[in-house]
């Protein structure tokens, strides 16, 4: 390499004069501890989807678990606008969600099945309802902690309303309606894998629930598919509800559906639900 003539010398200490000495870290990403937290974060959820991947987590659950949301009746409406709610739903480790409902407000209705493995031990669903939010984070509007019925668990069909927590005081929040039924196979146990994706929740300090989803999906073990879901009958609807005429016509399509279009069991889920 050539030596540097006396004028470009004198250029390179008249930079040096402008520019001033270069920082150590000069070029360097300098990360806060948010974004540290967030990458850690990420790193965590990436290792836990390795180990879950074809792991057949049905071995630790005692059946299925049909959990319809139906709609809710809140106390008030948060915002300038009608709000848009949906439903979050937690059951063990898995979290499910509900589609959202446009300009819902109040009076939310969702209608949404939801099948899930019941793991062993667990007897309480977690419950959330937020508003989905366009330009900020979703707004968590009312939660509620609720007890699977016993009655349930002996394979009763159960329709209620449970009251909600939020910013108006605890069960002050309004109430929602839920259909919950139970069922275990011990013929097909991979079978009842939830039709929803469950996803694994990492901790993240900026979530109104300290949790934010990663799509880290558990998936099932290759076995023989489930079996195809009856076709639903209009006609034996129509007359499943003229036998309950004072009773909703969306919770009897929802029992219905949850009894998979058996039109005897949903009868009979339909008296105990009467009594």
């Amino acid at each position: 390499m050539a030596a540097m003539t006396s004028s470009e010398k004198n250029e390179e200490r008249r930079k040096r004069v402008f520019l001033g000495a270069l920082p150590s870290d000069f070029l360097r990403i300098n990360a806060t501890s948010q974004q540290q937290q967030e990458a850690a974060d990420q790193q965590a959820a990436i290792a836990l989807q390795q180990q879950m991947v074809g792991i057949p987590y049905a071995h630790n659950s005692t059946g299925k678990l049909s959990i319809t949301v139906g709609s809710a009746k809140l106390a008030k409406n948060y915002g300038v606008t009608r709000m848009d709610p949906y439903v979050r739903l937690r059951v063990g480790h898995c979290v499910y969600e509900t589609h959202t409902d446009p300009n819902g407000g109040k009076n939310p209705r969702w209608n949404k099945v939801i099948q899930c493995l019941l793991p062993q031990g667990v007897n309480i669903i977690y419950l959330e309802i937020f508003d989905e939010c366009s330009f900020k984070m979703d707004e968590l509007i009312a939660w509620a902690h609720v007890p699977i019925p016993t009655a349930v668990m002996n394979g009763e069909t159960r329709e209620d309303w449970y009251p909600l927590s939020g910013k108006q005081g605890d069960e002050q929040e309004g109430s929602i309606n839920l259909v919950l039924s139970y069922s275990t196979s011990s013929a097909q146990p991979y079978a009842m894998y939830p039709q929803v994706a469950p996803v694994v929740m990492v901790p993240y300090g900026m979530r109104p629930t300290q949790y934010t989803p990663v799509s880290v999906y558990a998936a099932p073990p290759p076995v023989a598919p489930e079996p195809p879901v009856p076709q639903i009958s209009e006609q034996e609807l129509k007359q499943i509800e003229d036998m309950f005429p004072n009773m909703d016509k969306e919770v009897i399509k929802s029992v219905y559906e949850a009894n998979r279009g058996n039109k005897d069991g949903t009868v009979n889920s339909l008296l105990q639900m009467s009594e």
